[in-house]
């Protein structure tokens, strides 16, 4: 099964990069929350390109601790000075409202106007992106420097929303695999016009689905468009039984700025993803990091939680409150890199392809070691020392005692996975090796 990085090594990086940014670019004016129409358009395009399944789930449903919300819509929302003009304008860039804010058509003066705005006064350049999805209010947010422009004097607000019994909905595809047992690619996307958080995460999450879907897999494959928070966690509530059979994850998030690649542990901090993420992370030629699991930041701490402890870590360039852009109107077009994304889709099918093909083998000639010259295994003389490609072997045949996975060996080895796997290919051709069984 090494389609997978077969597909990585011989990605078209320009083509497959401004593919990725297109679709980005497609999705950025829609206006998203965590329920509502603008989630519904975005799952709506995505199902134009993949066979997802859309799923609703009615305002008022107990998951767990927490109670899907009443499904917010908005169409129009300004701030009119006292002589007419407006100076904040939904129309100009959706991030201007409070995400859920409920509606309301006053006039006001500056000073009880000023108890709604939100403003960066360290960027004053930017706008901020709040919500207030669980306590019902309303806002306005602009950047600093024009809301220190506003004079004294009466104000039209509008904000022309509703906040009325609906659904959450979200979006699903399984690719069936040899095996039941699962791998979750997971995203948000309930951000409205932010670039990178979490666009650049439904590009790649769609692009990768399209390329496993005309591959041999040997596991299924969950894919889960859901809003932040509410949606792992009614997924979840939902799923409590076919979670189990989720053996590897990813959250899928901030994968389009230039930034290093970045790899949060799950909560078990050794699972399998964690040890091939870094694997193909160390072999990759640059700079990265390794964090561990904190119970802050995407779906990740949801699928970690105590009652599921599933192994699911998170792949990102730059993590999330990293960048000077993030969570502002900074998070733009320009930060997304379509070279950026195009690279991240390479570590994630080079991961997935550790998974695919990790296996514990038995060495069929055990006692001593066999002679790979007969077989034509061993390098002619003159070819200058040992190579890595005879080093695979002989560390494969040490290692494999029934025991030992091909990942367990490529890190003992400190060599590439695939190093270890084609020299496993290789020397069960020659009848040395044979799978393990049960593997």
């Amino acid at each position: 099964m090494s389609a997978l990085r077969d597909l990585a090594l011989g990605l078209d990086q320009d083509e497959v990069g401004s593919r990725m940014f297109a679709f980005v670019e497609e999705l950025f004016p829609i206006c998203r929350s965590i329920t509502g129409d603008g989630i519904r358009e975005t799952l709506r395009r995505i199902a134009e390109r993949i066979p997802l399944e859309i799923r609703e789930v009615p305002t008022g449903t107990a998951v767990f601790d927490w109670t899907v919300p009443k499904e917010w819509n908005i169409t129009e929302a300004y701030i009119e000075d006292p002589t007419g003009h407006r100076v904040v304008d939904f129309a100009d860039h959706n991030i201007h409202v409070v995400g859920y804010s409920a509606p309301v058509d006053a006039k006001m003066p500056l000073s009880e106007l000023r108890k709604h705005i939100y403003t960066l006064p360290d960027q004053p350049e930017l706008i901020p992106y709040r919500t207030s999805y669980y306590s019902e209010t309303w806002g306005f947010c602009m950047a600093h420097e024009r809301f220190h422009q506003l004079r004294d004097g009466d104000y039209a607000v509008r904000i022309d929303s509703s906040l009325e019994p609906g659904n959450l909905t979200y979006g699903e595809l399984v690719l069936p695999g040899e095996t039941e047992a699962e791998v979750l690619i997971s995203c948000h996307c309930c951000h409205p016009s932010l670039a990178n958080d979490n666009l650049s995460g439904i590009a790649l999450s769609m692009q990768l689905a399209q390329h496993l879907m005309s591959a041999r897999l040997r596991y299924t494959y969950r894919f889960l468009f859901i809003p932040g928070t509410i949606g792992s966690i009614t997924w979840l509530a939902l799923n409590e039984e076919r979670a189990g059979r989720i053996e590897h994850g990813v959250v899928v998030t901030c994968v389009g700025d230039p930034g290093h690649p970045t790899y949060k542990r799950s909560r078990r901090g050794d699972a399998t993803i964690d040890r091939a993420a870094a694997h193909v992370l160390k072999h990759s030629g640059r700079p990265y990091r390794i964090v561990d699991f904190s119970p802050y930041g995407y779906d990740e701490r949801q699928y970690c939680s105590p009652g599921f402890d599933l192994a699911v870590g998170s792949l990102t360039r730059t993590p999330h409150g990293e960048y000077p852009e993030y969570h502002t109107s900074g998070d733009d077009l320009d930060l997304v890199r379509p070279a950026c994304l195009a690279d991240s889709l390479s570590l994630y099918l080079q991961v997935l392809d550790v998974l695919e093909n990790d296996g514990v083998y038995r060495n069929l000639s055990p006692k001593g070691e066999p002679q790979l010259g007969k077989r034509g295994l061993y390098p002619p003389m003159g070819a200058g020392g040992v190579g890595s490609e005879l080093m695979g072997m002989l560390w494969m045949l040490n290692l494999s005692d029934g025991r030992h996975s091909l990942l367990d060996i490529a890190e003992r080895a400190e060599v590439p996975f695939a190093s270890v796997r084609d020299a496993a290919t290789r020397l069960v051709a020659a009848g040395l090796l044979a799978e393990a069984e049960g593997n």
